[in-house]
């Protein structure tokens, strides 16, 4: 009798208690953070300096993945932030690369491109963008609709395409036009001016002010330790900057690189998002209406500063110390505004990053630069030898050759067959190819591990090219100094997954799991539907 009575006494004067650390039944806001061109390691390799409130809260407070993976090739912005959004791979959702080559159009196409649409604020020639290249919904309509979108989407980031693709079909979004400095939007969003809050946002004129002074290291320029030499040839200059040493001197440079576009390549382009974050919480009264909102936020400047200097940069390094310190105050407004346990945030990356050709050289790591002019011009003299006077090849991009099919059905030449010889060619001819495949190769087999299983994973019958050719490691399409990113290499492929917030558990798991990943595990912590390309699988560690 009295252990029966001493349970009843435990499980009675529990309750109160559990109902005291319930949370809410849904998160007041989601906020879905993009680094453009993040490699995991970042989070260890700087954190010595890291302050308690940033990228270390995001580890100590959430629960992150510690081997997340882009699960496809190629990849590039566009496909990254797509497939985060909508689960799926470009083989489901369509966006294939940032321009991809149509040939029912003859020409490249951009991802974000909207020939229909026309600038709302900004510039005229940076305002056909839309999301209509998206073939997948997004997790981000998949909230509107389950509310019937009383839902807010708001999509913010310098690249259109950071912000059109994360918000989808039915979100807003805003980009940074380089012509004026102001944030814009376009006619698919609205009919003739942004909101008042954007209004009154870039009167402040903000952009103007952070490039009207210098870009210098936030530590003594000897103490940046994780970074190789600040003077090297390596990296690729300013124009009008004899070397790529600190400081730099933002209103000179300003003329000759991309005017009030440079500040992308500045650790102030962070900032500058960030700031548009704040005014759309507050325009928008975003988690402040008793529905659940989301703003998708993709800092763009990691990715310009990553392609122009390199991921053993001092420049690099001082972007990620001062994006940390733009978190932790973004996260102590969060924190004020809405309790620190009502709200949700994800952090990943769109991609990663290789290092520099010349670098891995000069280190003794096999690398290479892949010279594709040459190699178009040797395609070209091959066809014409063997199948006679034309123009073969349409076009090569993103590592995609993409055959003349009208030319071929003239002259009664089966594709198949110059699919196959075209590849022998190359692959017997050319240091830095490591393996072909064929488009009819990515229709007829399927593919389950390796690089020929990502390359399939980013094959779309309709919009890819008849032969897809896989690079050595360390091998890039690209000749001139800083680099770039692409492959399906573990450089490329390997990005942070990090949850923190309202019902996330802290931890962390070293389990392989894919980015497509992402949009599933938000389904089902918000029991929504799942995107309807969605093809990732929800991360059970996170739903405990």
């Amino acid at each position: 009798m009295n252990k029966a009575i001493s349970i009843y006494l435990l499980i009675l004067f529990s309750l109160p208690v559990f109902a005291q650390v319930k949370k809410t039944e849904k998160p007041k806001l989601i906020v879905g953070i993009l680094v453009d061109q993040m490699r995991q390691d970042y989070f260890y390799k700087y954190q010595d300096r890291y302050t308690e409130g940033g990228f270390k809260r995001l580890m100590k407070d959430g629960y992150m993945m510690k081997n997340a993976h882009y699960n496809y090739i190629p990849t590039y912005t566009g496909p990254g932030h797509a497939s985060v959004y909508t689960g799926a791979t470009p083989a489901m959702h369509g966006i294939i690369a940032n321009d991809w080559y149509v040939r029912n159009l003859n020409r490249m196409i951009y991802c974000a491109e909207d020939t229909t649409a026309k600038a709302v604020g900004g510039s005229e020639s940076n305002g056909k963008i839309s999301p209509r290249n998206l073939l997948s919904t997004t997790i981000s309509d998949e909230l509107r609709f389950a509310s019937n979108k009383r839902s807010k989407v708001v999509g913010i980031a310098i690249k259109d395409r950071g912000a059109a693709l994360p918000a989808g079909h039915t979100g807003d979004a805003y980009w940074y036009d380089s012509q004026t400095g102001q944030f814009m939007t376009s006619t698919y969003y609205y009919d003739s001016l942004p909101p008042q809050w954007v209004q009154d946002f870039n009167s402040k004129g903000l952009a103007l002010q952070y490039l009207s002074g210098k870009w210098e290291t936030l530590f003594p320029v000897d103490t940046y330790v994780q970074s190789i030499s600040d003077h090297n040839d390596f990296e690729g200059p300013f124009i009008g900057k004899d070397s790529t040493a600190f400081p730099y001197d933002l209103p000179a440079l300003m003329e000759f690189n991309g005017g009030m576009g440079l500040i992308g390549t500045t650790p102030f382009g962070n900032t500058l998002t960030l700031d548009m974050a704040y005014a759309a919480i507050e325009g928008e009264k975003l988690g402040k209406r008793g529905e659940t909102d989301l703003l998708a936020i993709s800092f763009s400047s990691p990715d310009y500063i990553g392609h122009r200097f390199g991921p053993t940069s001092v420049e690099l390094e001082d972007n990620y110390l001062r994006l940390d310190r733009d978190l932790e105050k973004f996260f102590n407004y969060l924190d004020k505004e809405y309790g620190k346990d009502e709200y949700l945030v994800f952090l990943t990356a769109d991609h990663a990053v290789a290092d520099i050709v010349d670098y891995m050289k000069s280190e003794n790591v096999p690398a290479g630069n892949f010279n594709t002019r040459q190699v178009l011009t040797q395609m070209r003299g091959f066809c014409v030898i063997n199948y006679g006077e034309g123009d073969w090849i349409s076009s090569f991009s993103n590592e995609q050759v993409f055959l003349n099919h009208a030319l071929a059905k003239e002259k009664d030449i089966s594709i198949e067959k110059i699919q196959r010889e075209l590849a022998d060619f190359l692959l017997n001819r050319y240091e830095g190819i490591k393996e072909i495949y064929t488009a009819t190769d990515m229709k007829r087999v399927e593919y389950s591990s390796g690089q020929k299983h990502l390359l399939q994973m980013g094959f779309n019958h309709k919009a890819s090219g008849d032969l897809l050719l896989l690079l050595e490691p360390a091998w890039l399409s690209s000749s001139w100094k800083g680099t770039t990113h692409g492959t399906g290499y573990t450089y490329d492929t390997h990005v942070p997954i990090v949850f923190m917030g309202w019902n996330i558990p802290n931890g962390q798991s070293s389990r392989y799991v894919s980015i497509t990943d992402i949009a599933p595990t938000l389904s089902m912590l918000l029991n929504i539907r799942l995107p309807n390309g969605a093809t990732g699988q929800p991360i059970l560690e996170i739903l405990q």
